[in-house]
């Protein structure tokens, strides 16, 4: 039961049925991938199907993530790179993963840390560091991770 109003969160009920948790990365082209094509999925297969959780709130322990995260179907992760932030917060508050995608690894993604070009005064706007086939590609994994049996 949820603290918030006396809310008994219920996938696909008063809330989404599947929650994604995308490490945003902070500052690299695979977070922001990350990032990108996590949206790109609640686009698609709308909210009541899935939702993007709030990562920020499992170790803050804000209870309705935890509700929402509890009443999801399924649980999956999004990580631009081999560190796994996203799956191990996810993981250390107690919640199963059904998918776990690293673009790394499951794109084939280079992760360009975008601070580089910060130092060297070589910036270019945003969305040139980002490659829409690398967004459709992780878009489809997480979608084919939902829609899996």
């Amino acid at each position: 039961m949820s603290e918030e109003k006396g809310v008994e969160w219920k996938a696909g009920k008063n809330t989404h049925e599947n929650i994604v948790y995308a490490c945003f990365g902070g500052l690299s082209n695979t977070g922001i991938t990350a990032a990108m094509a996590a949206m790109e999925v609640v686009k698609e297969l709308g909210l009541q199907k899935v939702a993007i959780g709030c990562l920020a709130g499992l170790p803050t322990k804000v209870d309705p993530v935890y509700g929402k995260t509890r009443a999801a179907v399924k649980v999956v992760t999004v990580d631009g790179c081999p560190f796994e932030c996203g799956k191990k917060i996810v993981e250390a508050a107690g919640f199963k993963i059904a998918k776990s995608i690293v673009l790394t690894r499951d794109v084939g993604m280079k992760k360009k840390a975008l601070h580089e070009d910060i130092i060297t005064n070589n910036t270019k706007p945003l969305m040139e560091y980002l490659s829409k086939d690398d967004i459709e590609k992780a878009k489809e994994l997480i979608i084919k991770a939902i829609l899996s049996p």
